[in-house]
């Protein structure tokens, strides 16, 4: 069973950037998709960036073009780099696993991911 342990968040001005962190306990974590989402305020989770298992990166489109996400299977990590921030972009960040056989598999449903962490706060001042 995975464990998920988020960290990064703060508080940045529009235009700059933060990079978040995703630390993975147990084992075989290069066995998992991974995907990162975020929640609002009264608003529902949404899907921002996943990575499959072989390293191919997807993403919401509107953070496509300024938010990376890549994983280091060495130190069970994944990151979300995230630059020109929006206001917009303000919410708790939340880290998603999902284990699977497909090295290409990646999800964008809350309900395809089997664990989560706790979330980090993103906020982004204007």
């Amino acid at each position: 069973q995975a464990q998920l342990v988020e960290s990064g968040g703060g508080l940045v001005q529009a235009g700059g950037s933060l990079r978040l962190s995703c630390a993975a306990s147990g084992p075989t974590f290069s066995m998992y998709a991974m995907g990162w989402f975020r929640q609002a305020p009264g608003k529902a989770r949404e899907f921002v960036a996943a990575i499959s298992r072989s390293g191919i990166p997807r993403y919401a489109g509107n953070v496509k073009g300024r938010f990376t996400i890549s994983r280091d299977n060495a130190v069970n990590t994944v990151y979300l780099q995230m630059d020109s921030l929006k206001p917009e972009d303000t919410a708790v960040y939340y880290c998603a696993a999902t284990l699977t056989t497909n090295v290409h598999y990646w999800a964008s449903n809350v309900p395809e991911y089997d664990y989560w962490g706790q979330g980090t706060q993103v906020t982004v001042s204007s």
